[in-house]
């Protein structure tokens, strides 16, 4: 995921910093703490951005995090001392958060249900993109300073999206959420121009979909608002976000347990830098490839129990292992973990309502980049709590299994809009029930009788056949004349017997 990404990238942008800073052997932790700084910044940024972005939509969010981004990363590039570069770099982690937190919700709430995973893995392709050009990039700046003014360039471009408003549209999906019918009529009617569906004379016919609007809300409809402190009242959302948060936690942090058992393998930065940029690619193909044929959660679930048995299997068996099985088991668990976070961030996003779903999934992001910035606490330390590190997200691991069925599906599905649309999300089960799996002995009810049953009405037949034959009975009994039962012979010869 891009926030993962960054971290990355801070990785090979502290390969060029300025001549003045000294980073090596005492002064080696300024470099952890700067990926501390900067991990806290996206974690308030996906907190407070997140909110904002369910009060004031998701492109104003976009435009006020891309403006402030742009002028601190002009500011990062200028700054000449320790703490001023930690205190920008923090904000600027801020900002960079509600820009993709505002873009990664806008593309999603524009796709149709086929479509999302589509769109949601082709920005993730992106991301891998440039992280392949990042390396060649540091080359050619080779000084601190103008590489960070390369990365800001195109922060710079995107402000043309204040003028441009078809390039970044409003969401429609959260003006209708949010009662917002003016803003909704007004989008709708530019999509339908945009994309020729309406001529220009049935714009407003009577049966569109603009007219419905109308007479579904009123007049007197006014806009309402929802912040990330409505979960309060809340129990199938709450649960699914807090879930989502473990997962996702679980996905970034323990990534670090693989990554240190690539390091005995080569001692070049490049090694470990390409070997996690080429393990993501294939955790989004991996996702492309199974997600929506198999549904978000069972993908979700065989990712976390790969990721936790590779865990296992390297926390207790690395010291009897062959280096190429510890090298294996690492790139495996290392490729399923990346897996594990993007659609645990994916996943999130679809399954919580629109009018939180800004502040929801910056909760859950949040909660990814704690991950990251535990990580670069093992770092700080001279990683001399790695053991304790690694068996508390292994742990983690196996213990998200179990969480991961609770979740509900998404796949095909519509976004759900409201709080009651969240909470009537319920777990389908995990495997394809049987046709006669309820056909229990005791509980089968028997099938009603006919109303015609030869058997029965032969045995009827036989038994009144005996009744009427027996000399031992208690009074004489008087024989119809014609029973339609028996045949004509016998009836006559048992009237001759009554008659003797």
């Amino acid at each position: 995921m891009p926030a993962n990404r960054m971290e990355q990238c801070v990785d090979v942008l502290c390969l060029c910093v300025p001549l003045q800073w000294d980073l090596v052997c005492s002064d080696f932790w300024k470099i952890p703490l700067q990926h501390i700084c900067f991990m806290t910044g996206w974690i308030l940024g996906y907190i407070l951005l997140g909110t904002l972005c369910d009060w004031l939509g998701r492109r104003r969010c976009f435009l006020l995090s891309i403006s402030l981004s742009s002028l601190l990363g002009v500011a990062v590039c200028l700054s000449n001392r320790v703490v001023v570069f930690l205190l920008l770099r923090l904000s600027q982690g801020a900002m960079l958060a509600g820009v993709f937190l505002s873009s990664y919700i806008a593309r999603l709430e524009l796709c149709d249900p086929p479509h999302r995973l589509m769109v949601a893995m082709i920005s993730g392709f992106f991301a891998i993109f440039a992280e392949l050009l990042l390396p060649g990039l540091a080359v050619l700046c080779r000084d601190w300073p103008v590489l960070q003014a390369a990365a800001t360039v195109p922060l710079l471009l995107l402000l043309s999206y204040w003028c441009c408003a078809s390039v970044f549209p409003e969401s429609p999906r959260w003006l209708l959420a949010t009662a917002q019918i003016h803003q909704v009529k007004r989008s709708l009617q530019e999509f339908s121009t945009r994309n020729g569906v309406c001529l220009l004379d049935e714009i407003y016919p009577g049966e569109t979909l603009l007219s419905e609007i109308d007479s579904a809300y009123g007049e007197d409809c006014r806009p309402a608002y929802f912040s990330v402190l409505e979960l309060r009242r809340t129990r199938v959302i709450w649960k699914n976000c807090l879930i989502l948060s473990f997962t996702l936690f679980i996905g970034t942090g323990i990534q670090y347990c693989f990554t240190r058992n690539l390091h005995g393998y080569s001692s070049n930065f490049y090694f470990v830098y390409f070997l996690r940029v080429i393990t993501g690619a294939l955790a989004c193909i991996f996702i492309c490839l199974s997600v929506d044929h198999f549904g978000r959660r069972g993908m979700l679930l065989l990712s976390a129990i790969i990721t936790g048995l590779s865990s296992l299997l390297l926390l207790a068996l690395t010291q009897y292992l062959h280096g190429g099985l510890v090298l294996v088991l690492s790139v495996v668990g290392l490729l399923f973990s990346q897996a594990l976070a993007m659609l645990s961030a994916f996943f999130a996003c679809e399954v919580m309502p629109t009018v939180v779903r800004g502040g929801c999934l910056g909760l859950v992001l949040a909660a990814g980049c704690v991950g990251m910035a535990a990580s670069s606490l093992m770092e700080l330390q001279n990683n001399s709590g790695y053991f304790l590190h690694h068996v508390v997200f292994a742990s983690f691991a196996v213990l998200s299994v179990l969480c991961i069925m609770l979740l509900p599906e998404s796949k095909r599905k519509p976004l759900p809009d409201s709080l009651k649309e969240g909470e009537s999300q319920r777990r389908p089960s995990l495997f394809l029930s049987r046709p006669d799996r309820d056909n229990l002995p005791l509980l089968c009810a028997r099938p009603p009788l006919s109303e015609y049953n030869p058997d029965n009405y032969s045995r009827l037949v036989s038994a009144t056949r005996r009744m009427l034959t027996k000399d031992n009975l208690p009074y004489r009994m008087a024989v119809p004349t014609r029973s339609p039962l028996l045949s004509r012979s016998e009836t006559q010869g048992q009237e001759n017997e009554v008659i003797s």
